[in-house]
Order: structure tokens, then sequence, then C-alpha cells
């Protein structure tokens, strides 16, 4: 009894056994409700899990579903980048503790009772416990603002290497106080349609209605909700990507401003779809998109300069073949700014570029192919969002050696592969005609499987490696259950 007392003390109060938690589960849940997709009903398996498993799945229900079923998964990637930002950045240990407490119960409740009552009958109690997991994740996001409060003079910047105001607040805490602070509005922001359920509102896909040529306040809501939720993770991981690398100097201090300023004006500009501003909504929301990918920019330059200094800091003149080297020699570092660079050609450009010629291209087109573009799109987002993640997990838990350049290259090949046949399925009809399309979409949806399912793997390896060490008495979880997160260390300095 006590041998389980010290894995469950490790699973639920380290940070790196709570985020193996939350991704298991999310491995789990991605695993199980994937064999419900098309192509498994294609091969039969659909059928057999639901009446093995016992599922009731009406059709009129699918859309109701899905939207539980995508928000539990958000919840818990959620709640890995919150373990990520208290275990990086200082606040006092009673709101690190409580946070930590809140959205653990929070994203478990809502994730096991809103699956159950999606995809098991409607047990009313289920959906109940379901919103107070999700009360309590954003009871811990409030929390989270106040533990982040920048103006405290306890975590006042002396370092000037760092970028911060005369007065020596640190901009980089302001700007991790303005992503958490616009998600829990956001979040608001999504609450409200829901609680117009059986008041007139009914539930959709954001996608089913984008050519409806008249659309409700709540349904505005809805789509932006959906996007400023997607984004804001992305913002908040690029700021933890970046005090993971230590990012510093001049181009921090010219980053950290306009990543504040992207976030503020990015979410004004979707907050204000339901405002007056309706119509200029768009035109904020390119405004503030583009200082915060100016800074993520940055911190690609920074981190790539800085692998490669690493690298040739023994050759006197290192030639380009010596520094790209460099720069490839390790793919848990390399990676995660290499995807949001990759992310540029998959997601923000093709979004602009179908922004741009919406009505010259691609309004002419059937509007299922449209749909395909929106649903790709933010697929892409989310499971680059996903890539980053594991990859910097890989280096958190101390990979080494061939299996971590095995476990990195395979994540980032994968994936990308995937990725870029994604985006051609998407765009393919400016390519070849619909007569012609199918050896093109056979092709690609082939690439897909392949790169998805190595990802998926390689990530059930990594699962099954940290369950058989959690049955060895000394394993790795012994040292990782006592290892101090750098923000501890910065509060008891």
């Amino acid at each position: 009894m006590r041998e389980l007392g010290r894995r469950l003390e490790y699973l639920f109060s380290s940070t790196k056994g709570l985020i193996l938690v939350a991704i298991a589960m999310i491995a789990l849940e991605t695993a199980l409700f994937g064999l419900l997709s098309g192509p498994m009903a294609d091969l039969g398996v659909r059928d057999w899990v639901i009446k093995t498993l016992g599922m009731r799945l009406l059709p009129a229900e699918r859309e109701g579903r899905i939207i539980i079923l995508y928000h539990t998964i958000a919840m818990a990637v959620i709640a890995i980048e919150t373990y990520l930002i208290t275990a990086l950045v200082g606040m006092a240990s009673f709101y690190r503790t409580a946070v930590r407490v809140l959205i653990t119960v929070g994203y478990l409740t809502a994730m096991i009772f809103g699956l159950g009552f999606a995809y098991w009958g409607h047990n009313w109690a289920f959906h109940g416990l379901y919103l107070v997991g999700l009360t309590l994740i954003f009871f811990a996001g409030v929390l989270l603002c106040i533990g982040l409060w920048p103006w405290n003079k306890a975590y006042r910047v002396r370092d000037p290497a760092y970028a911060h105001t005369r007065s020596g607040i640190d901009l980089e805490r302001v700007a991790f106080f303005a992503t958490a602070l616009t998600t829990v509005i956001s979040a608001i922001f999504g609450a409200v349609p829901g609680a117009y359920y059986a008041n007139g509102f009914q539930t959709f896909l954001a996608e089913d209605i984008i050519r409806l040529p008249e659309k409700t306040g709540l349904q505005y809501a809805v789509i932006g909700h959906l996007h400023i939720m997607l984004a804001l993770i992305a913002i908040m991981l690029t700021l933890i990507i970046g005090r993971w690398l230590d990012f510093k100097g001049i181009l921090h201090k010219i980053a950290m401003p306009l990543m504040i300023l992207g976030t503020l004006v990015l979410n004004l500009g979707v907050w204000g779809v339901v405002t007056p501003l309706e119509p200029i909504a768009h035109m904020i929301i390119y405004v503030g998109a583009t200082p915060a990918m100016l800074a993520a920019l940055m911190l690609v330059i920074f981190g790539w300069d800085q692998l490669i200094r690493e690298g040739t800091r023994d050759v006197p003149k290192p030639s380009a073949g010596q520094k790209l080297r460099a720069l490839l020699r390790d793919p848990l570092r390399f990676g995660p700014l290499w995807q949001m660079v990759f992310m540029n050609f998959t997601v923000s450009g093709v979004g602009i570029f179908v922004a741009v010629r919406l009505d010259e291209i691609f309004r002419q087109w059937p509007s299922r192919e449209e749909r395909l573009i929106l649903t790709g799109h933010w697929h892409v987002l989310s499971a680059i969002i996903a890539t980053i993640i594991l990859l910097y997990y890989g280096d958190l838990i101390g990979l080494k050696g061939w299996v971590r350049r095995l476990y990195g290259w395979g994540i980032i090949l994968f994936s990308d592969l995937a990725f870029a046949a994604v985006t051609v399925y998407e765009l393919k009809r400016l390519v070849v005609s619909e007569a012609r399309q199918q050896p093109l979409v056979n092709t690609v949806l082939l690439l897909v499987d392949i790169g998805l399912g190595m990802v998926l793997v390689i990530l059930a390896l990594l699962l099954i490696w940290r369950l058989l060490d959690l049955f060895r008495r000394e394993g790795r979880w012994t040292v990782e259950a006592n290892q101090t997160d750098p923000a501890e260390m910065e509060v008891k300095a």
C-alpha cells in the first residue's frame, strides 16, 4: 500500500507525473474515440466498438458529442500548459498548489463524466459533473491570474538581459498574465452561448454554418470562442517554450511588448464579432496576430542561434554545413521552434491566403471544399501544438542518445508529413479538377494515415515505457518525484 501511495504521489503532485497523467488520458481518449472515425467505420471497427462498449450514438446528437469530445481534450492540454507555467514561473506556493489541484480534479471530472454523458446515454448527473469540472478549471484559471500578478514587487526583474520596465516589472510575466487573463475571459465568451441551451439556441459545428448569410450573436460568439481559445493555447505555449529556452537579450526585449500587444488586440478583435465592430473584427484580428507572430519569430531566431553557437563553440570559423549540423543535432530543442515555422506553411499561411481570396476563389467552390479547409485548418493547428508539447516533454524527462534522436525526429518528420498532406488535401481544387482528383486524394490520405499513425505509435511506445517504469521499485519515476521545479528554486532564492 505504501508503494502505491508513492506512485500516486508522483503522478499527482510532481510536474512530470501530472503531465504524464494528462498525456496518457489524452492518448487513451484519442485512441478510443478514433475508432469511431470514418475509416474505422469502413472496416467495421466502429460498429464493433459501439456494440462492445454499449455506446448510444444517435445521429441527431453527433454535433453535441463532438463538442464535448473536443472540449475534454482541450481542457487536458490547458492543464498541461498550466503545470508547465507553475513549474517555470515563480509564484506563491499556495497559488501553485491550489491551481494544480483544481485544474487536475477539473479536467479529469470533465473528461470522465462529460464523455460518459455524451457517449453512454444521457445521465444528467454526469452532465452536471461535467459542468462542475469545467467550473473548477475556470476557477483554477482565476487563481493562476492572481498568482501571475506581474506588479508584485517580489517578482521585479534586475537582470538587464530580460525585458522589463524602468521600475523592474517583468514584461514576460506580463505576457503570461495577459494570456491567462484573456483565456479566462474568452472561456466566458464561449460559456454564455452554452447557458442559452433549450432557450432558442441549438448545438452546431462552426464549419456547418460558415456560408449562412445571417448569423446570430450567439453563433458568432461560438465561432469566436473556437478561434481565440486555440490561438491563446498557441500563444501560451510559445511563452512556455521561450521560458524553457531562457529567451533573453535584445530580441526578448522586442518580442515581449509585441506579444502583449498582439494578445490584447487579437482578443479585442475576436470579442468584437458580437459588437458593432463585427464588420471590421477580422481586420482587428489580423492586426493583433501580426505582432504575436513576429514575437514568435524572434524566439525562433534566438533559439536557433543559441543551438548553432553551442554546437560550434569549439570551431573558430564554422562553415554553413557545420552550422546546419549544430542546428539539427538535438531534435528536441530544434523541433518545437521548427514546428512554429512549419505552422506558417500549413496553418497561418493557408488561413491568410483563404481569407484574402475568399470571394474570388473559395466561395466559388462547393461548400464541402471550404468546410474541409476549415476543419483541416483547426485540426492541424491543434496537432502541431500537441507535437510541440511532446517534444518538450521528451526533453523534460531527460531522453538521451539514440532514443532522444529517434523520438524527436520521428515526431517531427512523421507529423510534418501528415500536416503537409492535409494542406494539399485542403487546397487540392487549386491544382486538380473534381473529376481527376481521386489519385491525388488517395495518395495524400494515405500519407496522412502513415504520418499520424507513426506519431501515435511513438506516443504509445513512450507511454508503455513509462508504465513499465512505474512498476519498478526504484525506476526513473523515483528520481523525477524528488526533482525541484525551476520556479520553486526561483521563489526560494
